[in-house]
């Protein structure tokens, strides 16, 4: 589905001092300084996968997702997308993809999302039986059913990104790109896109590439992780993988009758993280040491509940990004 070696993109920026003077001379001359989105990035994504693309703010995500669906064009790098090169932007390779992007609208904001719908409809060229059957399909499968006539801009985040949904999949594409989809949206409308993505997926076996900083919508749908960090490649494996990065731990919550001393050596040993009032905290136990430090705690402090579960893929991203040598 893709293919990308050696996956470059940089940008030159212009760089101006502050004041008057400055600005004369920047008539004349100025200077520039050349940054890199995506460096050297190699990358293989096979028919039916969905793909977790991670990292922070400014990593590159929202770059790789534009050069392969042809927004951008790379500086430098082989790339081609379901045998395409994407910057042509081939008629043929557009109708097979679809984008989209979370804090972006591809709905016209003053009509119904009806309308945006019968205008994808003659830009895809789907026949009227085939769009009324998707339609009806896509909307009793995302609850849409009551807003499908109601002005965009009327619409709450949740229903906007449902028919968002709707409209890139309308012409079954065979790639989707998904950028931020549950951003800002409520944990109850997160799941509900999680739970129709799941499903339209293990009825389809479309390609999906995801990011997201909602690491529940990771865990739930992808299989692979891709981690982008400064613009290059940090890991590139099974989810089971990544979450085994800082080793075999445990994630171990004890919650205390009273509050506790969060300077206690015992605590900065084992990675420990407290609420507000130091009366719950989450710590981070090897394998090895899980029974000897729990029966140390139960037995010397006033713990009313303890669990314990694997490391969270969350506390394993913020890891990573603070000290990214941990995966190099």
């Amino acid at each position: 589905m893709i293919n990308a070696t050696g996956l470059t993109k940089r940008f030159k920026s212009y760089k101006k001092p502050p004041g008057f003077f400055a600005s004369l001379k920047s008539l004349f001359y100025r200077q520039y300084e050349t940054n890199y989105a995506v460096n050297s990035f190699d990358v293989h994504i096979e028919p039916g996968e969905i793909v977790g693309l991670l990292g922070p703010n400014g990593a590159g995500k929202t770059t790789l997702m534009k050069m392969f669906t042809g927004i951008i064009t790379p500086s430098d790098g082989q790339l081609k997308v379901l045998g395409y090169i994407p910057a042509k932007r081939d008629r043929l390779f557009r109708k097979q993809i679809a984008l989209v992007m979370g804090q972006k609208s591809q709905l016209w904001w003053d009509i119904p999302a009806m309308d945006s719908f019968q205008l994808l409809q003659r830009y895809y060229e789907i026949d009227n039986t085939a769009f009324q059957s998707r339609v009806a399909e896509l909307a009793h499968l995302l609850g849409a059913e009551k807003f499908l006539d109601v002005h965009v801009r009327k619409l709450s985040l949740g229903e906007r990104m449902k028919v968002e949904l709707m409209a890139c999949l309308l012409h079954e594409p065979k790639l989707i790109f998904l950028d931020e989809p549950t951003i800002g949206l409520d944990l109850i409308a997160q799941k509900n896109i999680r739970d129709f993505l799941k499903k339209y997926h293990e009825k389809t076996q479309t390609t999906i590439v995801l990011t997201s900083h909602y690491m529940a919508d990771v865990e739930a749908l992808c299989s692979r992780i891709i981690l982008i960090l400064d613009g290059k490649q940090g890991f590139d494996g099974p989810i089971g993988e990544f979450e085994t990065l800082l080793g075999h731990e445990k994630n171990v919550s004890f919650l205390f009758s009273e509050q506790q001393d969060p300077i206690n050596s015992l605590w900065k040993e084992y990675d420990a993280q407290w609420n507000k009032e130091h009366t719950e905290v989450d710590l981070r136990l090897p394998e090895e040491k899980l029974r000897e430090v729990c029966a140390y705690i139960l037995q010397h402090y006033p713990v009313i509940e303890f669990s314990t579960e694997k490391m969270p893929i969350e506390r394993v991203m913020k890891t990573v990004m603070s000290n990214p040598k941990l995966i190099q």
